[in-house]
C-alpha cells in the first residue's frame, strides 16, 4: 500500500472545489457535508478523491461501509445479482435473497424465541415500521424514547430524535405520542437507578396502557457514542415486561460487529422484542431490517408492511456478503484489536489535556468528548477545530453529540492496522495542537 494519507493538493483540492460549486447550483442547500471532497475510488482503509488525494477513512459513511467502501466480496455478490435482475418489488413477485437475509437475521439477533423479519430501505423506515408493528400488537399509541437519542429524519423519527438542530429546526409540529425519558449518561452523573426511576414515574404519569414501545439505542450514536450506565438496558427490559410494552433496540449504528460483538446489546445480556438493523447491513446499499418475536411481527395485517424498494435484490445480495464476512471467525476479534489500538493512542491524551472530558466507546465505535474542565460545559469549537486539522492532514473524522462537542471514530472494521495507527497519530497531533493554541490564547 502506498503511504497514506497521500496528499497532492490542499484539502479540498481544486477539482473538488469546482464540483462543490456545481453542487451548490444543483442540489438543495439543506444537505450538509462533513468534508467537501468528491470521491473517485476507495479501498478497505482509504478514500481517493478526484484530485488524487488519498484520505484515511475514520467515518465509514457513518458506519455504512463497515467492511470498506469497495469490498470485493460485496461487489462480487452484487455483480452476480446485477447480471440477473435489479428489481421486481418483493410485494409483486418474490426472490430468494430477501428470504435468506431474513433467515440469517432471525438466527443471529439476540433472543431465544421464534422470530420474523421485515426488510426495508433506510434506518428511519425500520424505526417507523417497528412503531407500526408495536402499535398493531398492543393497540396502544405511545412511544417512549431516551434523551440524546437519534432515530432518523422522517416526521415520526424526528419526534423521537432529541437533537433539535439541524434535524428538527423548522420542520414541526411533531407527533404528540412520543414521550422522552432521561438517559443514563455516566459522564454527566446519571446512573441507571436514577434514570430508570424517572422513567417509571413517566410511565405512571401517562399510564402503562398508553405505551406501545420503548425504543433505545444500546450505544447512542449521534447523541455522542454514549455507553449507558450498567443496568440501564436491563432496567428498561424490566419496565417493558411489567407493562406489556414492546422493547425495541435500535442497533442501526452499533450493530453488526461495530462494537466487537454481533450486536451491542449483547454486552448487557438484553434482547429486545424487536431489534433494528441498517447502515452496515447493506454493505453500502440501502437496506434495513426489523427483526422480532414472531407473534409481535405478525400482528400487522397483510399488506400493512412493505415499500417499493424494500429489500431490493441488489441490497440483499450485498447483505449476504456482509453475513459471510461476519461469519468469518477472525472478524469480531479484529474489532477488539481496533479498540485496543484506539485506546492506546487516545486515553493518554485524557490525562494530558484538561478539555478532554472522556474517551469512550466499544470496539470500532469510539469517541472523544471535549468540555470545559470542572463544569463539563460542552466545547464544540474544540471538536470542530481538531476535526478540521485532521481533514487538512488527510484523515476523515466526524463530529457528533447533542452539543457537537464529540469526535467520533468509525473506521472500517477491515482497516489496515498500520493505516489505523497513522491516522490516530495524526488525530493525537491535532488534539495537542489545538490544546496548545488554547493554552497560548
Amino acid at each position: 500500500m502506498t503511504s497514506v494519507p497521500h496528499l497532492v493538493t490542499e484539502i479540498p483540492g481544486p477539482r473538488s472545489r469546482e464540483l462543490h460549486a456545481q453542487r451548490a447550483r444543483a442540489v438543495a442547500s439543506g444537505f450538509g457535508v462533513a468534508l467537501p471532497v468528491f470521491v473517485a475510488g476507495a479501498d478497505d482503509s482509504t478514500l481517493r478523491d478526484v484530485d488524487g488525494n488519498t484520505l484515511i477513512d475514520f467515518a465509514s459513511g457513518i458506519a455504512v461501509t463497515s467492511f470498506g467502501a469497495a469490498n470485493p466480496r460485496i461487489r462480487e455478490n452484487v455483480g452476480e445479482q446485477l447480471e440477473k435482475f435489479t428489481h421486481t418489488c418483493f410485494m409483486v413477485t418474490e426472490y430468494e435473497g430477501f428470504v435468506r437475509v431474513a433467515e440469517w437475521l432471525n438466527a443471529h439477533t439476540p433472543g431465544d424465541f421464534e422470530k420474523r423479519t421485515g426488510l426495508f430501505s433506510t434506518g428511519a423506515e425500520a424505526v417507523e415500521n417497528a412503531v407500526k408493528i408495536s402499535r398493531a400488537h398492543t393497540g396502544r399509541p405511545g412511544v417512549l424514547v431516551i434523551d440524546e437519542a437519534y432515530h432518523g429524519r422522517s416526521m415520526l423519527t424526528m419526534a423521537m430524535t432529541a437533537k433539535e438542530h439541524p434535524y428538527k429546526t423548522s420542520f414541526g409540529p411533531f407527533s404528540s405520542d412520543v414521550v422522552r425519558g432521561p438517559n443514563a449518561n455516566p459522564l454527566r452523573g446519571a446512573g441507571a437507578d436514577e434514570a430508570l426511576g424517572e422513567i417509571d414515574r413517566l410511565i405512571a404519569e401517562h399510564g402503562g396502557e398508553f405505551f406501545a414501545a420503548i425504543v433505545v439505542e444500546p450505544i447512542q450514536g449521534e447523541g455522542g457514542f454514549i455507553v449507558p450506565a450498567p443496568g440501564f438496558l436491563a432496567g428498561l427490559r424490566r419496565i417493558a415486561d411489567e407493562h406489556g410494552i414492546v422493547l425495541v433496540i435500535d442497533e442501526i449504528q452499533a450493530g453488526l460487529g461495530r462494537t466487537g460483538r454481533l450486536f451491542a446489546s449483547e454486552y448487557d445480556g438484553v434482547a429486545g422484542d424487536i431489534t433494528l438493523t441498517a447502515k452496515a447491513l447493506g454493505g453500502g446499499l440501502p437496506l434495513s431490517a426489523v427483526t422480532g418475536r414472531a407473534e409481535i411481527m405478525d400482528a400487522a395485517h397483510v399488506g400493512g408492511l412493505g415499500g417499493t424498494y424494500a429489500g431490493n435484490p441488489l441490497a440483499c445480495a450485498a447483505a449476504l456478503a456482509v453475513f459471510d464476512i461476519l461469519d468469518d471467525p477472525d472478524t469480531l476479534p479484529r474489532v477488539a484489536t481496533i479498540e485496543d489500538t484506539i485506546r492506546r493512542h487516545l486515553e493518554p491524551l485524557a490525562s494530558e489535556i484538561a478539555t478532554i472530558a472522556e474517551v469512550r466507546g466499544r470496539g470500532a465505535m469510539m469517541a472523544i468528548e471535549f468540555a470545559e474542565p470542572g463544569t463539563l460545559e460542552p466545547r464544540a469549537d474544540l471538536a470542530q477545530r481538531i476535526s478540521a486539522e485532521c481533514h487538512a492532514a488527510g484523515v476523515l473524522t466526524l463530529t457528533c453529540g447533542t452539543h457537537g462537542n464529540v469526535i467520533r471514530l468509525l473506521p472500517p472494521l477491515v482497516i489496515d492496522l498500520d493505516v489505523l495507527e497513522t491516522g490516530l497519530e495524526i488525530l493525537a497531533a491535532a488534539v495537542r495542537s489545538v490544546a496548545a493554541e488554547e493554552a497560548a490564547a
